[in-house]
């Protein structure tokens, strides 16, 4: 399961996002998570697709998995973001958390 981090160059909210992704990951329930449904995070900059710029551009750090197409836009803590990862391994079929 591929998860997205839509960001930009220069961003410090980005830097932050990407602290709490650190954080959740460390997480046991994330860690399982991540190995039972292949969990990847990616980060992507928003400037490589017209959509997401006009969707996202003002509210980056968004994590958005394009299966779904669920989204948690920042600011997010870490509860907030195991929550959601969760939530879209649910959606998507790749856990029975």
């Amino acid at each position: 399961m591929a998860i997205l981090l839509l960001s930009t160059q220069a961003c410090h909210l980005c830097e932050l996002a990407q602290g709490v992704l650190q954080q959740a990951f460390s997480q046991p329930d994330v860690l399982a998570l991540s190995q039972q449904a292949e969990l990847q995070i990616y980060l992507q900059d928003i400037i490589d697709q017209p959509i997401w710029l006009e969707q996202y551009g003002e509210k980056i750090p968004v994590l958005l998995d394009e299966s779904s197409n669920l989204t948690l836009e920042w600011p997010f803590d870490v509860s907030a973001a195991v929550a959601w990862l969760e939530k879209v391994a649910v959606n998507t079929g790749s856990s029975t958390v």
